[in-house]
């Protein structure tokens, strides 16, 4: 059975697909077609769009496609799960909500990589600003204001978030008054794709408003099973709703699907290296030794301590709570709106580094991550990660079938730099928990334990402890080398017509951040790249860090400025 043609059809409803739906409807001449293997997600999906729930929406089977890893060699052979949305928003509808670009030195990189300059900071800073809906500092120079996606700045008032600050900066560490903004490196609020306390993932801020538009038609439950393929041009797609066969011809195709679906889809169209495909019975029609590899990830682990006081968010885990904290949520208001990690830095693990290279995230409450160690009762606990790892891993076929996960192996820990750097990250997370400023209400570190206290039974921590970070990149990365599958300059896949790739699996490297908002804005920057429309002029601004001109940041009511730590915590 075949569709009608389309200008442009669009497989994956994920952050990137919403924002080109979006942008390449825009023009009424254009009949657009956006495919999600997902479900919707509709207004009254508490899971979805309470804050809070977001832990029960990673659990559900109905919100997450629940991928695993290969067993990992350098993690005791265990099966990582790697969460996935399974609704139109893609991961931003399951995500943990906090909004951050990444350093500006990230984005000269790229640059750099990609040996196309309009992918430095001062050329990607105006899609930032252009994507974003920001509160407080719209409008500013680093700072947009009127976008579609909504950013909120996270109260973290809490009193133990108080103490947070006071201990970062007890540690020797600064603050900063926007991680966003001109200075990255520091402590302070994050940023969150929250509003009136709802998520706002980018279904929210760019789909559903135009979801009206009659050149725009959105298929959820369709499962993209094919790139056709006319020579070297792209035509169309197969995709399946159920037990239905469907075809959409295209004069453009473009790929949303993520770092684990678009390279998938590519193999399964022909489109990789052939002593990938053969084994598992596909044709090779166009080789690209790039699809699949490259793939990177950050991983996290969360150091736990009880509290003595009864002072922490525990109350969030009793269920008898739960009515009453819905009832609230529906008013705008409670517990309930929150993403628990309303604060966080990015610190240096070494002097040398260019960007830094350590995110450490603090949480009123100490969270079910690990069975074997959970604190009952009242806590606290840092969310850690490091963010220049230099692992490599793939995503390939296990078989022709569409319906069937991809293999995935991160190779994380496999190599020495990565392990130092972990066990530097988790020595200045112990710093900064072991501050005076805590003295009062810490009732000892339950996660890792203080028994864990050498290199080596530190790696063994993070080896049977740590969990993907969720930021997935770089399987179908853009480049100009034979190990690349992107042009940069227009998105294009190498040595095809009519097919692109517009999603996170194009990063050259992934970002020193949550990588919810870079998405954005490489689907902005790729929607001007597909229409033809004239980029906008690079920014001029100074946006290297001097962390000790760094603003001061007001800290219950008094100025503060910190010094940056003239040693390195290892």
């Amino acid at each position: 059975m075949s569709d009608q043609v389309y200008d442009f059809v669009i497989v994956g409803g994920g952050a990137a697909g919403c924002v080109l739906a979006n942008r390449l409807s825009a023009d009424p001449a254009n009949r657009v077609l956006l495919l999600e293997a997902g479900r919707s997600d509709p207004f009254w999906d508490v899971l979805t769009h309470m804050p809070a729930a977001m832990g029960m929406a990673i659990a559900s089977r109905s919100h997450n496609w629940h991928y695993q890893t290969e067993p990992e060699p350098f993690m005791n052979g265990r099966r990582m799960d790697q969460p996935r949305g399974r609704l139109l928003g893609g991961s931003g509808s399951i995500n943990a909500m906090t909004f951050v670009r990444g350093h500006p030195a990230i984005f000269d990189r790229w640059a750099k990589a990609t040996g196309a300059s309009e992918w430095d900071y001062a050329h990607v800073l105006p899609y930032f600003k252009r994507l974003e809906d920001s509160a407080p500092f719209g409008g500013s120079e680093y700072r947009g204001r009127g976008g579609f996606q909504p950013v909120d700045r996270a109260p973290a008032d809490h009193p133990l978030f108080t103490l947070f600050f006071e201990a970062v900066q007890q540690a020797g560490y600064p603050l900063t008054a926007d991680i966003n903004g001109a200075v990255q490196e520091g402590f302070g609020a994050f940023d969150r794709s929250i509003r009136n306390g709802r998520r706002r993932s980018s279904s929210q801020g760019y789909l559903h408003p135009v979801m009206g538009r009659p050149n725009l038609r959105v298929r959820t439950r369709a499962l993209a099973t094919q790139v056709l393929l006319s020579g070297t041009r792209a035509v169309g797609v197969t995709y399946r709703v159920g037990d239905e066969e469907f075809i959409a011809r295209a004069k453009e195709v473009v790929l949303s699907g993520g770092a684990f679906n678009t390279p998938q889809l590519l193999q399964l169209s022909g489109i990789g290296r052939p002593e990938d495909l053969e084994p598992v019975g596909i044709t090779p029609l166009h080789e690209l030794r790039g699809v699949g590899y490259n793939l990177e990830d950050h991983l996290a682990v969360q150091v736990q301590h009880s509290c003595t006081e009864p002072i922490s968010m525990v109350h969030m885990k009793d269920k008898k709570q739960w009515p009453l904290m819905g009832l609230q949520w529906l008013a705008g208001r409670g517990p309930a709106t929150s993403n628990l990690f309303e604060a966080a830095g990015f610190v240096r693990s070494n002097e040398d580094t260019e960007f830094p290279d350590v995110i450490i995230g603090f949480a009123p409450l100490a969270m079910k991550f690990d069975e074997k160690r959970i604190v009952d009762g009242h806590g606290y606990q840092v969310h850690v990660g490091t963010l220049a790892a230099r692992a490599r891993g793939s995503v390939t076929l296990k078989s022709s079938d569409p319906g069937r996960h991809p293999r995935i192996v991160f190779n994380y820990l496999d190599n020495q730099r990565d392990r130092d750097d972990w066990v530097k990250a988790i020595r200045i997370a112990r710093d900064i928990m072991s501050q005076p400023a805590f003295a009062a209400v810490d009732g000892g570190e339950v996660a890792p334990g203080r028994s864990v206290q050498s290199d080596e039974d530190l790696l063994a921590w993070v080896a049977e402890a740590a969990q993907t970070g969720l930021h997935p990149t770089g399987s179908a990365r853009m480049g100009t080398t034979p190990d690349d599958v992107v042009d940069p300059s227009s998105m294009r896949v190498h040595g095809l017509e009519g097919l692109r790739v517009v999603d996170a699996s194009v990063f050259p490297s992934v970002t020193n951040s949550q990588t919810y908002a870079p998405t954005l804005m490489v689907a902005e920057k790729a929607s001007d790249m597909i229409l033809g429309n004239t980029a906008p002029a690079p920014a001029r601004l100074p946006h290297l860090e001097v962390v000790a001109e760094a603003p001061a940041t007001v800290v219950n009511g008094v100025s503060q400025r910190s010094r940056r730590p003239e040693v390195n915590r290892s």
